[in-house]
């Protein structure tokens, strides 16, 4: 039986050389896999109680019938459903043996994380070394300035009302104490560009809107900050339009788009929009669902075929597509050339101890290409034209008009005729310019710009960009 498609190179190596064999290979999953999975089930009694697991030797059929974890079923189950005794995660949380995090994620209610100690910033230098822009700072001291959302209600971040000594953590800078960066006054700003003088960071990292608004508060006070050398957009979907206000206030910086989550970490770097991201290999398996547009995601045609445990046979039919295994996924809607190429992230977590995470849907979609994989956001919020074309963050940068700036947007459709186009700039920009451009990308529905002083973000704390119906 074909393997899925992983994004993991020893795993398609492996796979390719079943291949190469014309088949007659080994249906076995590689020893790290299997190993990585049967120290999960032993971690968390969850997985066992979920679908039990034989003791003989693991084949791909037997992978492709473990149901896959959703962020809804954490939520739902909570995070004692991982431990054999949470009593003693309680303990270890009082001994600072464990920490934890709560994150909204796309369910928008509180997901508790319980992690080991130090596994955070173990998994984050594992990014770091995968990242040729960031490989430098591994091992070596330097400072680094954080502006992201304040959610995390956690041991992890110093928030609060700290003064800004009490803020400066193992050379890393917490520059924001609270959240929505719209609503900060400028009292606020004045006090996060001085600390950000103050600091001389070389590494500036934050959710894509934050750092916009910061470039825009650095802009607005004519000061430079010229240690930073690399910025590290994360936390939320950037856009071109962030990047450009970025470059402008930190000329020179080299902008990296590191991808994760909370209960996951980092899976993915690259240098920002060159389509080169890489997984982070040491930090997780990382499964590659092909992603059905017409059926609403690979989870509903999983569904519609019996269940997440059958979601193995979607990540089958790519293979199928490409001459090598008989059967293929149907869609309701034409299929555009580049259609094979769309996944869903599925995580197996490696070497996790609290919480360990196997075939994890994350619910974000990337798209592979010759240089590396470009990452597209949530699955939700991709729009599917009906001539069977894919509208990401990507491609709205791409048809906006050249001469058009702003410091953050927000494309919303209201029904499947109308959309509307919201961006804060510093001045107003030709609607029509604006609304023809638009229009044309998404098909030629109706499109209405409007500038506005503030965007809020969505119940979750994150900021959307681009917000389909069904989202």
């Amino acid at each position: 039986m074909t393997a899925p498609v992983f994004a993991h190179s020893a795993l398609v190596s492996e796979r390719d050389d079943c291949r190469a064999s014309g088949g007659r290979g080994t249906t076995r999953l590689p020893e790290a896999l299997e190993a990585e999975i049967r120290q999960i089930y032993a971690r968390s009694p969850l997985y066992e109680e979920r679908f039990p697991l034989h003791a003989e030797p693991l084949h791909w059929a037997c992978y492709r019938e473990i149901p896959a974890l959703s962020k809804e079923e954490i939520v739902t189950r909570g995070a004692p459903a991982f431990f054999q005794n949470y009593a003693e995660v309680e303990r270890g949380l009082s001994e600072s043996r464990y920490e934890y995090e709560s994150t909204g994620g796309t369910t928008q209610r509180p997901m508790t994380v319980i992690m080991e100690r130090g596994w955070w910033e173990a998994q984050t230098r594992r990014a770091y070394a995968a990242s040729p822009i960031l490989r430098e700072f591994v091992g070596r001291p330097f400072r680094k300035c954080v502006l992201a959302p304040v959610g995390c209600s956690s041991n992890l971040c110093p928030y609060e009302d700290h003064p800004f000594p009490n803020r400066y953590v193992d050379g890393t800078v917490y520059l924001n104490l609270s959240s929505d960066p719209f609503s900060f006054p400028e009292s606020e700003w004045d006090r996060i560009v001085l600390e950000l003088q103050a600091t001389k960071p070389e590494v500036l990292e934050g959710e894509p809107v934050y750092l916009s608004l910061l470039a825009r508060a650095v802009a607005r006070r004519g000061v430079s900050v010229p240690s930073v050398r690399v910025i590290i957009l994360t936390y939320g979907k950037a856009s071109r339009q962030h990047a450009a206000r970025l470059a402008e206030a930190f000329p020179g910086a080299r902008q990296v788009d590191l991808y994760g989550s909370t209960e996951a970490g980092y899976l993915f770097v690259g240098e920002a929009f060159c389509d080169n991201a890489q997984p982070v290999e040491a930090n997780a398996f990382i499964e590659l669902v092909p992603h059905d547009f017409a059926a609403g995601g690979a989870d509903a045609h999983a569904g519609a075929q019996g269940g997440a445990a059958n979601a193995g046979e979607v990540a089958e039919a790519v293979t199928a597509n490409e001459g090598e295994a008989a059967g293929a996924v149907t869609t309701a809607a034409p299929a555009s050339p580049e259609s094979r190429e769309f996944f869903e992230i599925c995580v197996t977590t490696r070497g996790r101890e609290a919480m360990p995470l196997l075939r994890y849907r994350t619910g974000d979609v990337v798209r592979r290409l010759p240089s590396g994989y470009r990452l597209l956001g949530r699955a939700r919020d991709l729009y599917l034209r009906p001539d069977g074309e894919v509208v990401s963050v990507y491609e709205v940068d791409a048809a906006l008009p050249p001469d058009f700036a702003c410091w953050h947007y927000q494309l919303v459709q209201r029904n499947p005729a109308r959309w509307d186009f919201y961006y804060v700039a510093e001045a107003s920009y030709p609607a029509a310019k604006l609304e023809a451009a638009l229009a044309k990308l998404l098909g030629g529905v109706r499109v209405n710009a409007f500038r506005r002083r503030t965007l809020a973000p969505t119940a979750s704390g994150k900021f959307t960009l681009l917000k389909t119906v069904r989202a």
